[in-house]
């Protein structure tokens, strides 16, 4: 039986770091001081200090992690998120960041039509008409 992995243990996971500055730069890169504003600043009035628990667990530590582009995680958060449902100010959210890190709407509406035989067509369906309220939105 192998060990359990250490940290030097190559074949083991990296472990995550949890970095707050490196959180809000990274959510400064794909979201925006507005959009930073407009949504953590409200939660932390119904829920404080849960805004920088999600800040810093999430892009301070899972995005920190190698192993993925961040080209590769948002791509793989619209799938997920489509998967789940329900989410779709989330999913909108997600959309405009993955614009925001250079992919195209092309590709985000491939992503989502891709989605169809794994999720079903009706949850390919509302991810699309979430991309496609999102690309409508002013720049």
């Amino acid at each position: 039986m192998r060990p359990a992995p250490t940290p030097a243990d190559p074949a083991g996971p990296t472990p995550a770091p949890f970095d707050r500055a490196a959180g809000y730069a990274l959510l400064d890169e794909l979201a925006g001081p507005r959009t930073q504003a407009d949504t953590l600043g409200p939660l932390d009035e119904l829920a404080p200090g849960f805004p920088d628990w999600i800040v810093t667990a999430l892009f301070g530590g899972t995005y920190q992690r190698p192993g993925l582009a961040l080209r590769d995680r948002q791509v793989a958060n619209l799938a997920a998120l489509t998967a789940l449902g329900g989410v779709e100010p989330q999913l909108a959210d997600h959309v405009r960041n993955s614009l925001r890190i250079g992919l195209t709407r092309e590709e985000i509406t491939e992503v989502l039509v891709h989605l169809a035989p794994y999720v079903g067509v009706p949850k390919a369906l509302a991810g699309l008409r979430v991309a496609a309220a999102t690309f409508a939105e002013p720049a």
